[in-house]
């Protein structure tokens, strides 16, 4: 899920891995920083949801610890604390309990919270939407996983021998625009661009590929893309309106927004997101220079207002915005098979596969859908946001997090890294 250089986690090969990765280790948190008094970066629990409801069940052979409030609280306001960001807000779901919290503020020096019901932008996120869409066409009758891509878009360099399954899945091997210079240049310089798709695909196609068809994995927002245009041309509408007719309004999602590629909006309310550098800077390592950690460290450095940016160059793969309350129904549908009839549903869940061929126990990727761990779902980052969504259907639990700063100094997914130590006081 990286744009623009790793420095977009959710839209790169190299920051998609790490991002699974880390979710898929997670087990227990880093070191904790000592707390601090309350003040604008202090936490606050919505009383909704904030509950501890009945303790999970306690024998030896439950997946789930037992629901315990104030760990859990501790677990994500320390770890959003030592990772520097703005805001955070964190929603959980357990047989045992659920929990809304809140860390922080919408804006820097500012005083104004960050609140559940905030619009983010959700990155990559938005590929599970996209493909759903395709799946959904699938399951129609209407387009097939073993097409090639050529059937739909005859100007794909070597689309006769690129499957829809290959798009969906990261193995086709063509180029991810948004590891381009000529993107992250034209990202830095004029953010408020609306970038149409067929500009993003002109950019991947003139670059060669990764690798032949099928004989490898790598995180390319360009599959992502033409999938959306497929779409479009077989559902016969703008891919906003095939979102809102096939999943926003089933499901009820009346805080989701797939926005015109000429609009840079986000719906009230909403945080500002904040990235330290620029995408050039992070096009090949999302870590910043040793001296620019320091000076962000110190307070020297501070990031930039990304909050303006325009979405577009994301498109199908990473355009979208969404609430934390939108996120987990979203992920329960995705995950529970709300959106998709049951064989479908289970070849999409028995599609996952390593990202590493050599490392079977690492991260998996299947059709437009990763899993972290027992969580099915995604995450999703572009500059200034950071977003976490899973369901884990087995054991009826729902997580999701999101930052309003993305990357931190040190190259870190912070929705990612927050989801990780939380998942650690989740499940034994």
């Amino acid at each position: 899920m990286t744009a623009p250089g790793n420095s977009k986690a959710s839209f790169a090969p190299a920051a998609l891995a790490a991002a699974l990765m880390l979710a898929l280790a997670g087990c227990s948190p880093g070191q904790s920083p000592a707390p601090s008094s309350p003040g604008s970066n202090s936490a606050s629990t919505s009383p909704s949801n904030a509950t501890s409801g009945t303790p999970t069940p306690s024998s030896g052979d439950s997946a789930l610890h037992p629901f315990d409030q104030a760990a859990l609280e501790q677990t994500f306001s320390e770890a959003a604390r030592e990772l520097r960001v703005p805001g955070a807000v964190m929603l959980l779901r357990t047989p045992g309990g659920n929990l809304t919290r809140t860390y922080g503020v919408r804006s820097i020096g500012g005083s104004d919270p960050v609140t559940p019901e905030d619009h983010v932008r959700i990155g990559s996120i938005t590929k599970t939407w996209t493909g759903t869409v395709i799946l959904q066409l699938v399951q129609e009758g209407r387009i097939k996983l073993d097409d090639p891509v050529a059937d739909y878009r005859p100007d794909v360099p070597n689309g006769a021998n690129i499957t829809i399954e290959q798009l969906l899945t990261m193995r086709s091997g063509l180029y991810n625009y948004t590891e381009a210079l000529e993107v992250n240049q034209v990202l830095d310089a004029d953010p408020g661009k609306a970038w149409t798709p067929e500009e993003l695909l002109a950019v991947a196609f003139r670059n060669p590929p990764y690798f032949a068809p099928g004989e490898g994995f790598h995180y390319s927002n360009t599959n992502t893309v033409l999938l959306g245009l497929i779409a479009e041309a077989l559902d016969g509408k703008p891919l906003a309106e095939s979102f809102r007719d096939r999943l926003f309004t089933p499901l009820g999602l009346t805080q989701s927004v797939f926005p015109e590629v000429t609009s840079n909006a986000i719906p009230a309310p909403h945080p500002h997101g904040y990235m330290f550098g620029n995408n050039v800077l992070t096009l090949d390592d999302p870590a910043l220079p040793e001296d620019m950690q320091k000076a962000a460290a110190d307070g020297t450095l501070q990031p930039t207002d990304q909050t303006a940016m325009n979405p577009s160059w994301g498109w199908a793969a990473g355009a979208g915005i969404s609430t934390a309350e939108d996120l987990a129904t979203w992920a329960e549908a995705l995950g529970g098979g709300k959106v998709l009839g049951p064989d479908l549903q289970k070849l999409r869940l028995d599609s996952l596969q390593p990202v590493k061929a050599d490392d079977p126990g690492g991260a998996l990727y299947g059709l437009g859908i990763a899993k972290f761990g027992n969580l099915f779902g995604h995450t999703g980052e572009l500059p200034g946001f950071n977003s976490f969504a899973g369901y884990d259907p087995g054991n009826k639990v729902t997580l999701v997090v999101w930052t309003n700063l993305a990357p931190t100094p040190d190259g870190r997914d912070p929705a990612t890294a927050i989801a990780r130590t939380v998942i650690g006081k989740i499940y034994r």
